[in-house]
């Protein structure tokens, strides 16, 4: 089998757009978020992670490899999956996921997880499974500003609790972090305090890491063609005229500039306008506080030209 791709970053970067136009050839078959403790009846897991954004590491690995050695091997959980079935929905979910993980391993598609939410892992996967790794990288105030339109708020006990992830990678905001997990803050303050722990961790990644490809959200939303023809050369994807009309129909300027508050992961919009949708939806003074909040860790990926 030829290497699995992790399709990561933070959430609302554009993972799911990057890991959907990566498929559009044909060669690589999509998993959706094996990390999200969020879905609801069957999932590629035979066991959830006990916390959002878990950090796998050889301490802790037992009880999770096997069901992440099957979805690499686009495996998919039937037992296990029939057993969480609530709906007839489910049923229909285990259905389509069985015949076409069937179908993809039987065209020897490679398996590409698209999972923001497996970021602390993603050393781990990388290593034991020998996976080709992107990562998304986001502004910050697009971050925010995705955020507080959603309303998706985070509890922070979810890092805290995990010993192993605040001692190898959160430290410099541990203080922080546990504040949060005592008195609830706004929508901006925890976008502000997720970003910069996230993409920290991501700057380390950049050090140790040469091999992987960091990518920003707002160069492939400028140039989507040739940005993702670039994509597809590094992973080793065929840029065929399927792939190329997949991509394009899916970034003109056409396409819808702003998604709905009732379907949030529509991503076929008109990618340029993306870029600057955060000047619409905060206000100045949030867009001040995110600045001056992320201002360290932002200075490592964007300069001041990308805030006006």
């Amino acid at each position: 089998m030829n290497n699995p791709i992790l399709v990561t970053g933070v959430h609302r970067s554009g993972t799911t757009w990057v890991g959907k136009m990566l498929c559009a050839s044909g060669e690589a078959f999509y998993i959706f978020e094996p990390f999200n403790i969020g879905t609801i009846g069957p999932n590629w897991m035979k066991k959830a992670f006990p916390h959002w954004f878990f950090y796998l590491c050889p301490e802790n690995i037992n009880e999770y490899e096997t069901s992440l050695q099957n979805i690499i091997a686009m495996r998919y959980p039937i037992v296990s999956g029939i057993r969480k079935i609530r709906t007839l929905r489910h049923c229909g979910r285990i259905g389509k996921d069985v015949k076409n993980s069937i179908y993809a391993r039987l065209r020897k598609k490679r398996p590409l997880i698209k999972d923001p939410i497996a970021l602390f892992s993603t050393e781990w996967l990388a290593n034991r499974f020998d996976m080709q790794i992107i990562v998304m990288i986001r502004h910050p105030a697009a971050f925010a500003s995705s955020l507080k339109r959603l309303n998706w708020q985070f509890d922070f006990a979810n890092w805290y609790k995990q010993e192993l992830l605040m001692q190898n990678f959160l430290y410099p905001f541990r203080d922080q972090i546990r504040e949060y997990t005592l008195k609830k803050k706004d929508i901006i303050d925890q976008a502000i305090l997720m970003w910069n722990s996230m993409y920290s961790v991501v700057h380390l990644y950049q050090q140790s890491h040469p091999d992987w490809m960091f990518v920003k959200h707002e160069t492939l939303a400028a140039n989507p063609l040739e940005e993702f023809q670039n994509l597809y050369q590094y992973f080793g994807l065929t840029w065929n005229k399927r792939a190329k009309s997949v991509i394009l129909a899916y970034t003109v300027p056409a396409n819808v500039k702003e998604v709905s508050l009732d379907d949030p992961g529509t991503i076929k919009r008109d990618s340029k306008a993306t870029i600057k949708t955060w000047k619409l939806r905060l206000t100045r003074q949030e867009i001040q506080r995110v600045r001056a909040g992320t201002r360290e860790v932002a200075t490592l990926f964007y300069d001041e030209t990308e805030w006006k």
